[in-house]
């Protein structure tokens, strides 16, 4: 019986499945590469674009980190202004600055967020100045503060005082003939003022806005605004209540030339002098109207014929009053004959 060589059929058999693989293999490597190549084909306008992308953002970060220099206007903020104090003049809202930096920061500045603050808690009364530092602004990292405008900011500082003031009622035109403001009441008399030194001290009283008199001939009430003379000064009360009091004018009036007149005589008579001067007092719409004919007299009730000297008599309207009259007396001569109807007075 013969035995099988099976090591040379092993052998055999083994090379057969090597020469197979390989061509396999080659078959796959042929594949892969012609794979490879059309991926480089297809992607090779990818590449470039990536490359523009990438050349774009380098030239777009080292242009933003080249120096610019970007003008803003930043406000000022006044703070901590001592109790009692006020600032009379009027310093800048805002200040320009320049700030330089890279444009990439400078783009995203906020000037709202830089508002230039100036403590005021130790100013003093009067004249105050403050230097302005680019120190003194809140800038990113990596720019600086170049130029300020105005680089100074000056203050005028006052007290705040208080005072009381008398009012003092202000009028315009003229209550209506014959007529006169006999009192003026004010409610209420006085008034605080609050403001700065400089104006309140200057007061003596405060007006009113003014209270038209116009054709008033009887008492007036009314609501008066206090005129203030300065919008810096405020008072404990803007109005006052105004009462006046209207009367009559009292004044005086001369009458020249008033007849004597003999009262209740049964004889005819002769008086001397015949006319008389009378000063009287009394409302002005009332001696206007007055007719002095009737007012100077003599009585000559129960007088008998003769020569007699008798005082001169004045009879007034309620209200009125005789000053002076000229004269005291007069000189009446009564004779025998009696009166007529038509003749009083005999004619020698």
């Amino acid at each position: 019986m013969r035995v099988p060589n099976f090591r040379k059929q092993f052998a055999i058999g083994g090379a057969s499945r090597l020469r197979d693989r390989a061509s396999r293999l080659r078959a796959r490597t042929k594949s892969l590469r012609a794979s490879t190549s059309r991926w480089r084909v297809s992607n090779a306008g990818l590449r470039v674009l990536a490359l523009l992308l990438a050349v774009g953002l380098w030239i777009f970060v080292n242009a933003g980190e080249q120096g610019s220099v970007e003008p803003l206007t930043v406000p000022v903020s006044y703070r901590s202004l001592p109790p009692g104090m006020v600032i009379m003049n009027r310093p800048p809202d805002f200040v320009k600055i320049e700030i330089s930096g890279p444009r990439t920061i400078l783009s995203l500045i906020n000037p709202e967020r830089m508002t230039l603050k100036l403590d005021l808690s130790g100013v003093a009364f009067g004249q105050s100045e403050f230097k302005v530092f680019p120190a003194m602004f809140n800038t990113p990292r990596g720019t600086a503060v170049t130029s300020i405008s105005p680089d100074q900011i000056a203050l005028d500082v006052d007290h705040i005082v208080t005072r009381e003031l008398p009012v003092h009622l202000v009028v315009q035109g003229k209550v209506a003939p014959g007529y006169q403001i006999s009192s003026v009441e004010i409610t209420p008399p006085n008034v605080t003022a609050n403001g700065p030194s400089r104006f309140v001290a200057q007061l003596a009283s405060i007006g009113t806005e003014p209270f038209d008199l116009r054709g008033l001939n009887a008492d007036a009430d009314r609501k008066i605004d206090i005129a203030s003379p300065n919008p810096e000064i405020g008072f404990s009360t803007g109005h006052v209540e105004a009462r006046l009091d209207i009367t009559e004018a009292i004044t005086d009036r001369e009458f020249r030339g008033v007849d004597v007149q003999v009262k209740d005589s049964d004889f005819k008579f002769r008086v001397n002098p015949k006319q008389a001067t009378l000063t009287i007092r009394g409302p002005a719409t009332k001696l206007a109207l007055l007719d002095a004919k009737t007012l100077a007299y003599v009585d000559a009730k129960g007088i008998e014929p003769g020569s007699h000297e008798l005082p001169l008599q004045v009879t007034l309207p309620d209200g009125m009053q005789l000053l002076r009259q000229s004269p005291d007396k007069v000189r009446l001569r009564m004779y025998r004959e009696r009166r007529t109807v038509a003749v009083d007075e005999h004619p020698s």
